[in-house]
């Protein structure tokens, strides 16, 4: 559902779009348009059957068998209308201009034809503006020939195509309606309009039931075709140019005389073709303009947009229906509504979900940036803590928390030039803050004891690998994961003879065997109460004795590489904090110190 600013601008957009629409109606501009729908629906409904009319064409087959020249002799003429009268055509319709006069002979044939027949039709274009005309010399001739006058103009809409007739031109009734008043059947005046009656085309060219001329005046063609009829006789040749466009075909033109046999049959009918009401049109322009509006309240996306496709073809329907009622309503501007609504509408809903979305996600970028930071301050909060614990844990055998800094800064950098990635080292770093973690399940006896240790509290110092993995134990978290298992594995050694489990080689996790190495260097280098610190060299030249039996031999060559570029306070070791520091032990001690075997060379812990 769409809400407050946006409905509001929903609508505006909507009245926008019916402005426009009303404007365009107003100056005709789709009135070409208009045109063309209603050929569509001429097109769409197909041809009806002809019942009351037919035509009589002077076509080129008529030029062909009599081998005459245009104009024909009058007397030709005159034969035509002897032949429909003993045919029993029941009105003569003459689609040919007789104003002027001719040889005597031919006049009179003309005359006396169309004396005997009675009531025929002549068509004319030519009047003085009051009913006026000189068909047959005159009105006077007109009328002593029983025969009647009617105006042939039919005015072409936009594109040239007839659309209309007219009640009457310059005075004198239009041929359909003349004609139709001598049936018994004339539409009232009343019933055109200014731009005149529609005609209601039976069909395309060819529909309305045609005779040729030729075959009319030899005899050939059959009276049932014409009895009962109104014939309408004229040229069809397209070398006489009274051919004309109609909205019932775009690829062929229809003769005059058909046209006006059309009219002539709609008249008869009583002009069953009309336009709409004028408020039908406005109504459909209102309904159809703000229907995009009324789906984008309702619902929206694919759905809204659905809506107006679906609602043309239903209006086209209902403009095909109206049509085979009698009824042309208005097509173009109702459509024009509905696509500028839509457009309007679309518009401003692409819009508001623009604006909708960049504000979600600025608010998406805030929410980010606080899970972000809060993010870090967990994890800063966690690796404090994970740094306290190792630091209390240090600290119970009167080591500092440098002790613990410098261990993971030294398996980090290990690690990064062991190969491994940025953030794998990182986490090695942190989690290796805790590898000593048990020791705060050692006794003090034991774990403060300044000589060394007998059997049962060397099992007991050796306990604090499993102390430490239990407390570490069962978390989801990566950091403590790693750090369970380096607390564990840290005290493995390369050769298999470590503790707990007596892992061997690569069977250590590769975590556990950078901090047995980073663990034991710095332990070197500083003071604890069963060791005197050891000079660097002397701790490089450990390393290097333990590569193969207690520390990964690729790593030892690794970490030694690395010693020369390493940070000074990296290489200190840690004051014994305790009165009475030890002094660092001599070549001699060294020796002496590892003949008395791994508890005097190596971290207690």
């Amino acid at each position: 559902m769409v809400r407050g600013r946006d409905g509001l601008a929903i609508l505006v957009a909507t009245l926008a779009a019916l402005a426009l629409a009303l404007v365009a109606q107003d100056v005709h501009l789709l009135d070409g348009v208009e045109d063309e729908t209603v050929a569509m629906r001429f097109q769409a409904r197909g041809a009806q059957p002809v019942k009351d009319v037919a035509v009589v064409a002077i076509d080129d087959v008529t030029f062909s068998d009599l081998e005459a020249q245009w104009p024909f002799r009058r007397s030709l003429h005159a034969r035509a209308i002897d032949a429909l009268r003993r045919a029993g055509a029941r009105r003569i319709v003459y689609d040919v201009q007789f104003t002027e006069p001719t040889r005597a002979r031919e006049d009179a044939a003309l005359f006396d034809a169309v004396h005997r027949a009675g009531d025929v039709v002549l068509a004319t274009t030519e009047t003085d503006g009051h009913g006026g005309t000189n068909v047959l010399g005159g009105d006077e001739n007109v009328a002593a020939a029983r025969a009647h006058a009617a105006a042939a103009n039919l005015e072409t809409d936009r594109g040239g195509v007839i659309h209309r007739f007219p009640f009457a031109t310059g005075g004198l009734r239009s041929v359909a309606v003349a004609t139709s008043a001598l049936a018994g059947h004339a539409p009232p005046a009343r019933s055109f309009d200014r731009e005149g009656a529609w005609i209601d085309y039976a069909g395309p060219p060819g529909t309305v039931p045609t005779v040729s001329f030729s075959d009319l005046v030899t005899g050939k063609a059959g009276a049932g075709r014409l009895r009962g009829r109104i014939v309408v006789v004229g040229a069809t040749a397209p070398t006489l140019q009274d051919v004309h466009s109609t909205p019932t075909a775009t690829d062929r033109l229809m003769s005059g005389p058909e046209i006006q046999a059309n009219a002539i049959a709609t008249a008869l009918r009583g002009l069953p073709l009309r336009d709409a009401p004028a408020w039908t049109g406005l109504l459909a322009i209102l309904l159809l303009g703000s229907a995009p509006a009324v789906a984008h309240l309702r619902t929206r996306g694919l759905k809204a947009a659905a809506a107006s496709p679906v609602l043309a073809i239903a209006f086209a329907g209902l403009v095909q229906a109206a049509f085979a009622a009698g009824w042309v309503l208005p097509a173009a501007y109702p459509l024009l509504a509905l696509v500028l609504g839509t457009v309007c509408t679309m518009t401003v809903a692409f819009v508001s979900e623009r604006r909708e979305r960049n504000r979600v996600a600025e608010y998406n970028d805030l929410l980010e940036q606080r899970v972000r930071e809060r993010t870090v301050q967990l994890r800063d909060t966690q690796l404090e803590i994970v740094r306290r614990l190792g630091q209390a844990a240090e600290s119970r055998d009167g080591d500092t928390g440098e002790h613990i800094e410098r261990i993971s800064r030294l398996c980090q950098k290990l690690a990064r030039a062991a190969g491994l990635p940025e953030d794998e080292a990182e986490l090695i770093g942190h989690a290796s803050a805790m590898h000593d973690v048990g020791k705060i399940g050692i006794p003090d006896r034991v774990l403060l004891k300044p000589g060394a240790l007998d059997p049962e509290e060397w099992a007991l110092m050796q306990s604090h690998t499993t102390i430490g993995a239990e407390i570490l134990a069962g978390s989801s978290s990566p950091l403590l994961q790693m750090a369970e298992s380096i607390a564990l594995t840290h005290h493995e050694r390369w050769d298999g003879t470590g503790y707990p489990a007596g892992l061997r080689g690569e069977g250590i996790p590769l975590a556990a065997r950078i901090c047995a190495v980073c663990d034991v260097f710095d332990a070197l280098l500083s003071d604890r109460r069963y060791k005197a610190r050891w000079s660097l060299e002397e701790a490089v030249a450990e390393l290097r004795v333990e590569r193969g039996r207690h520390f990964d031999p690729q790593l030892v060559d690794v970490f030694v590489a690395m010693v020369p570029d390493l940070d000074e306070d990296l290489l200190q070791g840690s004051e014994l904090p305790m009165p009475g520091v030890l002094t660092l032990a001599t070549d001699g001690q060294r020796e002496e110190k590892r003949a008395k075997g791994p508890a005097a060379s190596v971290p207690r812990s």
